[in-house]
């Protein structure tokens, strides 16, 4: 359903040293940066036919997270979720919620990991149990 992911960062060269770090757990190499028209640097994270999207924010405002926005990463396995939490929080990252580990819910068991990036934004790192 969805194309791609865009979040707004305040210092571009800091974001894409940290999503370099945490997407490098999943597997996404070196990024495809953009310089737009307006002189606004963009960076591209391809990887297993999803887009991730780094921006300056082209309106010349402040980049701010979205309150209650959340930005899933699908992990292959519990041990996958923990390393791009431990990864996150060694790149400038901050833990949030409760520690990384098994929840229980309607849709089973999962494994999550929660983290703010640098900008704030918030990011969940995923592994549905089977």
């Amino acid at each position: 359903m969805l194309n791609h992911v865009m979040l707004g960062s305040n210092d571009i060269e800091r974001s894409k040293r940290f999503y370099d770090a945490v997407l490098g757990v999943l597997g996404a190499g070196e990024p495809m940066r953009n310089v737009a028209a307006t002189g606004h640097v963009r960076i591209f994270y391809r990887h297993d036919g999803s887009t991730f999207g780094l921006t300056q924010p082209i309106d010349g405002q402040e980049a701010t997270s979205a309150n209650g926005g959340t930005i899933g990463f699908r992990c292959n396995s519990p041990e996958q979720v923990q390393q791009f939490h431990d990864v996150a929080v060694a790149n400038g990252g901050r833990s949030i919620e409760d520690p990384p580990g098994l929840r229980s819910g309607n849709m089973g068991p999962i494994h999550l990991a929660y983290v703010r990036d640098p900008d704030g934004h918030k990011l969940c790192a995923i592994h549905r149990a089977k």
